[in-house]
C-alpha cells in the first residue's frame, strides 16, 4: 500500500508540478553559474547509499568554501537559493528519488554517510524504514537555518544537539510504521508551505519547544 501510494503521488506530483520544475530550473540556470541540480550521497534503507537530488541553492564548490552546516546567514547561498530553501521548492526533485524507490514521500530525512557513521546502534534503527521527502523533523525544524544562526558554533550544535533530536523524532516514524501517520505528516507539510500555515501554524513538538526555550 505504501509503495503504491508513493509511486502514484510522486508521478502525479512530477506531472502536475512540471511547469514549476522547469521554471525553477530555468531561473537557476540564468541566475548563477553551475549545474541546476545538486546530487549528494545519502544513506537510506538498511544503510544502503544512494544519490539524492535537489535544486542547487548554493554557489559552485560551496562544500569547499565553508562548513557542511548551513545557517540562514550563509553567504554561499544564492539569491534564488534563499527563496527555494524558504519555500522548500529545492526538495521537489526528490520526487524522482521516490519514483526510483530510494525514498518514500514520508520518512526520516536521509543524512550523509559522515553523520550516519557517528550514530549509535540505537540511532541506526532509523535505517529500518525508507527515508522521506518530509518528516516530523521537516515540520518542526522548518526554520533550522535561522536556529543555527543563533548559536556560536553551528557545526557542534548541529552534530551534538540537532542530530540526536532529529533521530528521536525519526524514531516516531520507525515505532509507528503507520500509513495514516505518514498521511498526517504529508498533509501537515502541505499546510505548512501554504499561506494558511503561516497564519495557523501546526502545534510545535514538545522536544523542539523545549530546545528553543533553552537556547
Amino acid at each position: 500500500m505504501q509503495r503504491f501510494f508513493d509511486i502514484t503521488f510522486s508521478l502525479l506530483g512530477i506531472i502536475f508540478l512540471s511547469p514549476v520544475l522547469l521554471l525553477v530550473a530555468a531561473v537557476i540556470q540564468l541566475s548563477s553559474k553551475g549545474p541546476i541540480f545538486l546530487c549528494q550521497q545519502r544513506v537510506g534503507l538498511f544503510g544502503n547509499e544512494f544519490v539524492v537530488y535537489k535544486f542547487r541553492t548554493m554557489v559552485v564548490n560551496a562544500d569547499k568554501l565553508g562548513s557542511s552546516v548551513t545557517t540562514g546567514k550563509d553567504t554561499r547561498i544564492t539569491p534564488i537559493g534563499r527563496v527555494l530553501r524558504k519555500t522548500k521548492l529545492d526538495e521537489l526533485p526528490q520526487l524522482f528519488n521516490v519514483l526510483n524507490g530510494d525514498m518514500s514521500l514520508v520518512g526520516p530525512r536521509p543524512d550523509v554517510p559522515e553523520i550516519i557513521a557517528k550514530y549509535t546502534p540505537e540511532m541506526r534503527r532509523v535505517l529500518e524504514i525508507k527515508p522521506g521527502i518530509t518528516s516530523l523533523a521537516t515540520l518542526h525544524f522548518k526554520n533550522e537555518e535561522e536556529l543555527l544562526a543563533k548559536v556560536p558554533d553551528p557545526d557542534a550544535f548541529y552534530e551534538k544537539t540537532l542530530v540526536p533530536l532529529k533521530v528521536k523524532l525519526a524514531m516516531e516514524h520507525v515505532d509507528r510504521k503507520s500509513f495514516w501517520f505518514d498521511l498526517k505528516i504529508l498533509i501537515q507539510t502541505v499546510w505548512m508551505i501554504t499561506p494558511f500555515g503561516k497564519i495557523f501554524p501546526i502545534v510545535e513538538h514538545p522536544l523542539v519547544k523545549e530546545l528553543k526555550q533553552n537556547l
